[in-house]
């Protein structure tokens, strides 16, 4: 089988299923519905949580999925919720993973938060968890730090509730010492995979996808978040940034290669400008994903595609295929 198509099928291969996709709808359509129903009256939009609404929604997910775009959904800004992290950025690969969900909060709560003599941001997170027990009573729901959890068998659901800022993104409640409000823009990130995998030809989320699987398969420490962000930045400057899947060898290669020039280097987050900070514990598991990637490379050249493969199975697993 050649480069090309050994590397479209090894995409092919970490995607989620489609029933994995419709289980995840439904579970996190559920939780929205919950928390849009208990803070705004239901007459403040037409909900997008009435079924003809949600089998649309599920198309169009599933076809932004499967052709590696990123969902661009018209009605967000009607919406209290919306999708963040992997799901919102269609960057998710299976096994599937815990979803992440941003819930506007009406505004006039802000101040009730804001006014507790300790630590406001803890109690909101209780209220939350709260209205998602009289829905989920039999779901061991947890609140600490910035989210509520919501553990079902399938999906854990992650909700961050939050304020619009007038300047654009979201204040966040932290729990931890005493209480304070940090900021996210969730958006600005969305915006930023989606110029960039329009640019790219979608590699932009192929190539993060990929190296989720490494990072599974190989146990690296490091944040999907961290390979979202280098994963922008390589391609904004690489010869063959927008080229078909016979280049996809040649691409994990090379990004090994930049990746491991930005250890313990930082990076400012879309539309907050706040810094993360890439540390280097992932930093020996690169080096030697480079140094497998460059002997793929090598072989693949070759035309020698077995020898090519066992390599690479080396960093992604059998999903990668022969």
């Amino acid at each position: 089988m050649s480069t090309g198509r050994r590397f479209n099928e090894f995409v092919s291969n970490i995607q989620l299923s489609d029933a994995q996709v419709k289980d995840a709808i439904t579970k996190h359509t559920g939780v929205r519905k919950t928390l849009h129903n208990a803070y705004y009256a239901t007459s403040f939009v037409k909900s997008f949580y009435d079924p003809t609404e949600i089998l649309l929604y599920e198309q169009q997910m599933l076809r932004a999925y499967k052709s590696s775009e990123v969902f661009l959904d018209e009605t967000q800004s009607k919406r209290t919720s919306r999708l963040v992290g992997s799901y919102g950025k269609n960057t998710a690969i299976a096994p599937p993973s815990d979803i992440d969900i941003l819930f506007e909060l009406p505004l006039d709560q802000y101040s009730r938060y804001e006014n507790y003599a300790y630590n406001g941001q803890s109690q909101l997170l209780q209220d939350i968890k709260k209205v998602l027990e009289k829905t989920y009573p039999r779901t061991a729901i947890r609140a600490d730090g910035q989210i509520v959890l919501v553990p079902f068998t399938t999906y854990s659901i992650e909700v961050l509730p939050a304020f619009k800022r007038a300047s654009g993104g979201y204040y966040y409640p932290d729990t931890h010492n005493g209480g304070s409000w940090k900021i996210t823009d969730p958006k600005a990130e969305i915006d930023l995979i989606r110029a960039s995998n329009k640019r790219s030809n979608g590699n932009t989320i192929k190539l993060i996808k990929m190296l989720k699987a490494w990072k599974q398969y190989c146990n690296v420490p490091i944040k999907s978040l961290v390979l979202e962000l280098r994963s922008i930045n390589f391609l904004e400057n690489w010869e063959y940034y927008d080229k078909p899947s016979v280049y996809h060898d040649w691409m994990i290669r090379d990004f090994f290669a930049r990746l491991i020039e930005f250890q313990n280097g930082n990076c400012p987050m879309p539309g907050t400008g706040e810094t993360i900070w890439y540390g280097d514990a992932w930093l020996s598991k690169a080096e030697t994903a480079l140094k497998r990637s460059q002997t793929a490379c090598e072989l693949e050249s070759q035309e020698s595609y077995a020898l090519a493969t066992i390599e690479w199975q080396k960093l992604f697993g059998n999903r990668y295929p022969y």
